[in-house]
């Protein structure tokens, strides 16, 4: 057999919660790519990042099934087009902006080309693709998702991109997805999103100023809409029913009639990040908030105490009680 490359472990990328360090998603290439001069892919490279020897449907018959070709300086992979058995391959840190030479891999399952030159999914082979699970395509030229389809992916980054809109992501042609990444591209609206098997959805730094269409994302868990352009929470709505963790540190709200639609996520909100809003420099934010959320275990990186959900608890009766005070007068 051919002599295989070491290749780095297949996982996902981390779909870090904001709980510790930030993660930036439009780092720079590795590489000093001006210094270099652009190779065409060969058998040589392909051969030195091929690992991971596998029996084929064939009973005898033995492929190499993982490929890492990051870091190439490549601008077509025209010559990988007969290598049918891979599964996993990366071609992050390249200039690569057609993927057609890939139709032939139908058994991919894990697909990088992170830090590329795509502008588009148009005349890509992504249909082909009826396995894939996880695919990254983050911090390349993408400016809209027409094209864009996957029945089997489970986990998908555009992390990076000059998307303005959201379009496409219906159930039907993204069943099986539960982690979406769309951080730091040009998003000023959450319409669009049509998928209720969906369970983490990250929005960090886009231009977010409206929160609309959510209901339809019924087993969302985690919600990260950190550095946008909020104002108010209007939007979030009852159908949130799984939502477990909202993000909106770093946004626009002032006021405490802003948080007021928090309280259609009474039943499964578990922590709220709240800081590095005016709010939290003009109001004792977390009294408030609790009032309209008692079930909360986390706000900011403090814990809930029990004297602040015993407090919380009282004003909520004492408010039920006037109120009903001034009904029956």
């Amino acid at each position: 057999p051919q002599q295989s490359g070491l290749v780095p472990a297949y996982s996902a990328e981390s779909d870090s919660e904001d709980e510790g360090a930030d993660k930036d998603e439009k780092e720079g290439r590795l590489t000093d790519w001006g210094k270099l001069a652009l190779l065409p892919l060969n058998k040589e490279i392909i051969i030195e990042g091929l690992s991971l020897l596998c029996q084929t449907g064939k009973k005898l018959e033995h492929a190499f099934i993982k490929l890492d070709l990051k870091e190439r300086a490549l601008t077509d992979i025209v010559a990988i087009s007969s290598y049918i058995h891979i599964r996993f391959l990366d071609l992050s840190n390249n200039y690569i902006s057609d993927l057609s030479p890939l139709a032939s891999m139908t058994h991919l399952l894990w697909l990088k080309v992170d830090r590329n030159s795509m502008t588009s999914f148009k005349e890509q082979p992504l249909s082909e693709f009826a396995f894939l699970q996880w695919l990254s395509v983050a911090s390349n030229q993408i400016v809209d998702m027409e094209g864009l389809v996957g029945p089997s992916i489970e986990t998908l980054i555009l992390s990076g991109n000059s998307i303005r809109k959201i379009s496409g992501m219906q159930s039907a042609d993204f069943a099986n997805l539960v982690i979406l990444e769309l951080r730091g591209n040009h998003l000023e609206t959450t319409s669009g999103f049509d998928l209720p098997n969906l369970r983490k959805l990250y929005l960090a730094q886009n231009f977010i100023k409206r929160l609309e269409g959510l209901e339809k994302l019924e087993r969302l868990s985690t919600l990260h809409l950190r550095d946008n352009q909020l104002e108010t929470l209007e939007g979030l709505c009852s159908e949130m029913k799984s939502l477990q963790y909202l993000n909106v540190r770093g946004n626009a709200i002032a006021e405490a009639d802003a948080l007021r639609s928090l309280r259609f996520l009474i039943g499964s909100l578990k922590i709220l990040v709240i800081t590095e809003n005016p709010i939290v420099e003009t109001l004792v934010y977390r009294p408030t908030v609790l009032v309209l959320l008692p079930q909360l275990e986390r706000i900011d990186k403090e814990p809930v105490s029990l004297i602040e959900r015993t407090e919380a608890r009282r004003t909520i009766r004492d408010d039920r009680a006037e109120s009903a005070t001034h009904t029956s007068l």
